[in-house]
């Protein structure tokens, strides 16, 4: 990842945002059930903090999710030139399709685990403490392209035939005849590699 940050960023630091009640109570929500899926955990009190970043609380549809705010940091790494398929492809193989699924990945680009050294990097600040990141937080530079990567080493096979696609967090699943994507989703939903 970005390692060459402490060279640049040497005591980049951020104050929490403030934050609405509304905020407030979202993040209260969140925070708390990131740890239980290996996405964060806090940093110790005695632990040295350099680098941290604010949190926004985005809202659609009356939903809430978290959000770090990496653009400073984003404007220190190194863009990723892994190439996402372009979306006129992925339309191309969908339309020669008669049946089709999509399907969201649970919490998007937390499947991607974080190095060890770049987590010092990905560090929180909210009003309930600092949080180290373990596992790819949403906001991050580059973010989409480890996704991808790490989806194409996952699925080569299945990529080259052109039946599954990914587009940033989305997974689709499709097939001409009615067996074929019958067969096609549910070894998708047992695993990479089973038949």
């Amino acid at each position: 990842m970005v390692f060459w940050l402490s060279c640049l960023c040497s005591g980049f630091q951020s104050q929490a945002d403030t934050e609405s009640p509304k905020s407030r109570k979202a993040l209260e929500i969140h925070i708390p059930k990131l740890p239980d899926l290996g996405v964060i955990i806090k940093v110790g009190h005695n632990e040295e903090v350099e680098i941290t970043t604010p949190v926004i609380v985005a809202w659609h549809n009356g939903k809430s999710r978290m959000v770090s705010a990496f653009r400073a940091l984003n404007t220190y790494t190194v863009p990723d030139r892994k190439s996402i398929p372009k979306i006129q492809i992925s339309l191309t193989q969908i339309c020669q399709a008669v049946y089709i699924t999509t399907m969201d990945a649970l919490k998007g680009f937390h499947q991607n685990v974080v190095t060890s050294r770049a987590r010092k990097y990905l560090r929180i600040n909210v009003h309930c403490g600092v949080y180290e990141h373990f596992r790819m937080p949403f906001g991050m530079k580059n973010a989409t392209s480890h996704f991808q990567r790490m989806m194409d080493a996952i699925f080569p096979k299945e990529l080259s035939e052109g039946w599954l696609i990914f587009h940033i967090d989305e997974i689709i699943v499709c097939s001409k005849a009615w067996e074929e994507y019958c067969h096609r989703g549910s070894s998708k939903q047992r695993g990479p590699g089973t038949q």
